[in-house]
């Protein structure tokens, strides 16, 4: 018999084992974050409780992340920024869905509530937190770059553009946030593929 033959067929097999390991442990991480947090229609979306107390006379804008559903969750997060005016008592809460683009909607959503809901089950983390005055002249920069968001009807989940390079683009108009995103935040690097991706302030 022929030895290379042999040997060639051998480290075939182990390839085929080693993919199909991995698949394996993928399908049994993806069933584990599911079974952990539930189905998402069941999941946790109510406020986790970390926003900072703002006074109802005060402006503030916050800035989480959160886990990615499912076996995402292992690796990436869902970034969101949330506004509040002076005299509010709600947020406005500016994210990306990606599922809305299959309904042929803006992938942009706008929603009012609590800032740091849970992530369908995932606790937020704050990224960055701006009060006061400041807020309060930066919010017209944040709607600003939300409505100038350049792919509002697109959305991948890798490399991008998803909810992290929509959260990125705010960060770069409104460098005054201090927000840098975390690696956790894939997508945020799509930014660097905007027609013009220098500050417009």
């Amino acid at each position: 018999m022929d030895k290379t033959k042999t040997g060639s067929a051998g480290r075939s097999s182990q390839l085929r084992l080693r993919t199909l390991t991995l698949a394996l442990l993928a399908v049994c991480m993806s069933l584990a974050a599911c079974s952990r947090r539930g189905h998402w229609s069941t999941a946790e979306r109510g406020s986790a409780g970390v926003a900072p107390e703002v006074a109802l006379d005060e402006a503030a804008v916050l800035v989480y992340a959160a886990a990615a559903y499912g076996w995402r969750g292992y690796f990436a997060d869902h970034t969101w920024v949330a506004t509040k005016r002076s005299g509010d008592s709600d947020y406005v809460i500016y994210e990306v869905l990606g599922w809305r683009v299959y309904q042929r909607l803006p992938v942009v959503a706008v929603s009012h509530g609590a800032p740091d809901r849970y992530w369908y089950g995932a606790e937020p983390r704050e990224l960055a937190q701006v009060r006061g005055e400041r807020a309060a002249a930066l919010i017209d920069k944040v709607e600003a770059a939300v409505e100038s968001y350049p792919w509002s009807d697109q959305y991948h989940i890798f490399p991008g553009p998803n909810s992290n390079t929509f959260t990125a683009w705010i960060a770069r108009q409104v460098p005054e946030l201090g927000l840098e995103l975390p690696m956790r935040a894939i997508g945020k690097n799509y930014v660097d593929s905007a027609p013009d991706n220098s500050n417009d302030g």
